[in-house]
């Protein structure tokens, strides 16, 4: 019975539970920055984007709305304020938008439904109801250079 079994939820379980796609890879992103982490400018947000090359993306580590752990995004930002480093998606939690960092009013808009978001990543005004994802990261062994959690697309 137990090779019957078996044989029976192997199938099922290939169907849920499916192999990833040829060359796909899960593992840090190296990003190189234009300057190392100890000249970034506190209050100021630095665009980091997914290589191309192969075609890669950041991983969520957390989010809400649009936004949740696990889901793609391939671009970000590094923030930098009271000496304290985050990284978040580019995603509105909205419905996806890529935000852009307004340098004057210290914040991100977003150009889709107006959504603002303040420098810490949560909600100025909506109709976002939910911050800005965080990116996993970690200083690379450059001085300009961090790894984000991410995904080698394969193709």
């Amino acid at each position: 019975m137990t090779a019957t079994v078996v044989t029976g939820l192997l199938p099922i379980l290939v169907y849920f539970w499916p192999a990833p796609p040829k060359g796909q890879s899960k593992g840090p992103i190296k990003v190189t920055l234009d300057k190392p982490f100890d000249q970034l400018e506190d209050g100021t947000a630095t665009k980091i984007l997914a290589p191309t090359s192969p075609n890669s993306a950041f991983i969520m580590a957390d989010g809400g709305g649009d936004n949740q752990a696990g889901e793609l995004a391939f671009g970000g930002y590094i923030v930098k304020q009271g000496g304290d480093v985050k990284v978040f998606a580019q995603n509105c939690s909205h419905l996806g938008c890529s935000v852009s960092f307004n340098q004057d009013a210290k914040s991100f808009d977003c150009p889709c439904h107006g959504s603002r978001f303040h420098i810490d990543g949560t909600v100025l005004h909506g109709p976002a109801a939910y911050p800005l994802a965080h990116l996993t990261w970690k200083k690379g062994q450059q001085p300009n250079e961090l790894e984000v959690d991410g995904l080698v697309l394969g193709f």
